[in-house]
């Protein structure tokens, strides 16, 4: 046997031994079960109210989709210039409303006096929305409307700008005024985010995983050290993929299940895609189509 051999041998000896090592001393990092996230079935969350019903984002969207007895609502959330935390998507407010500029360049007062069904088209291309009085939501609006509603929240702005750094604290104060703690999730793409607002929330709210935790997660996953991974997370709202790793198969999804976290997806509204997903074990959907994932849901889940 050659030195080469031998060494080779050796090293793969070690990482063996090192593996083995680490499966007897690690223990799972098992989340704590938020009571916002007790579901016994999959559930339907309408995404900015849903989109095709109603203009996103407005009292329309919202009460279309509570009448369709979805769960609850994904929303995104961003800072006006008077720092109320509007419930909105996009940076600039061009493409959903009358007005030009960004979220935080607008009093609150000022955005609610924009026709938020402006840019909104039924299936014949009709404006039926247009200048009928549609407002925008204020989150604290929304969940006083809606207090029986799980609400997940995506903080959007970027820690790094002011509104963003702002955001945190001002959430968990809103959360804590409206006594939502046992009914909201927030999440963010930035997972510097999440963790300023666990900061102040100190695991009272269930959070979600950003960018950086889903992808050592997956990473974990396809090792061979899954053992060692620590989730920083008590729920995932993801897509199916991750580039091109798959975040859809019944493996991932186990093996986040096993840690006490449900995994949603978002953007799935093929018949097809919504039953496989359901075999896996999905916890639940992020829809911009609630009626058509709840008729699925309903026709193949048990009560």
């Amino acid at each position: 046997m050659g030195r080469k051999t031998k060494v080779a041998i050796s090293l793969g000896a070690a990482g063996i031994a090192a593996w083995a090592a680490s499966k007897a001393v690690a223990k799972p990092g098992v989340r704590e079960q938020k009571k916002a996230l007790e579901f016994d079935n999959p559930i339907v969350l309408a995404n900015r109210g849903g989109l095709f019903g109603a203009p996103e984002n407005t009292l329309s969207a919202f009460t279309n989709s509570a009448s369709l007895g979805v769960h609850g609502f994904s929303v995104d959330i961003r800072l006006t210039k008077d720092e109320e935390i509007l419930v909105f998507h996009d940076e600039y407010m061009d493409k959903t409303t009358n007005l030009a500029g960004k979220v935080a360049d607008f009093t609150l007062k000022e955005l609610k006096d924009a026709d938020a069904g402006y840019q909104f088209t039924d299936e014949n291309g009709e404006f039926p929305f247009r200048g009928k009085g549609e407002k925008l939501l204020t989150l604290k609006e929304l969940l006083n409307r809606f207090p029986h509603m799980f609400v997940s929240i995506d903080m959007k702005e970027s820690p790094e700008t002011y509104e963003g750094s702002l955001m945190p604290s001002k959430l968990w104060r809103l959360i804590e005024e409206t006594s939502a703690e046992d009914r909201v999730a927030v999440t963010s793409s930035y997972d510097e985010q999440i963790d300023r607002f666990n900061l102040y929330a100190q695991n009272r709210v269930a959070t979600g995983a950003g960018d950086d935790e889903v992808k050592k997660s997956y990473a974990a996953y396809a090792s061979q050290f899954r053992h060692l991974y620590n989730p920083q997370a008590d729920m995932f709202q993801v897509t199916e993929k991750l580039g091109i790793f798959s975040l859809s198969s019944e493996g991932f999804i186990s093996f986040l299940s096993k840690l006490n976290i449900p995994v949603y997806y978002k953007d799935v509204d093929e018949r097809n895609a919504i039953l496989a997903l359901i075999k896996n074990g999905a916890a639940g959907f992020i829809t911009s189509n609630p009626e058509l994932v709840m008729q699925i849901l309903n026709e193949n889940t048990a009560e």
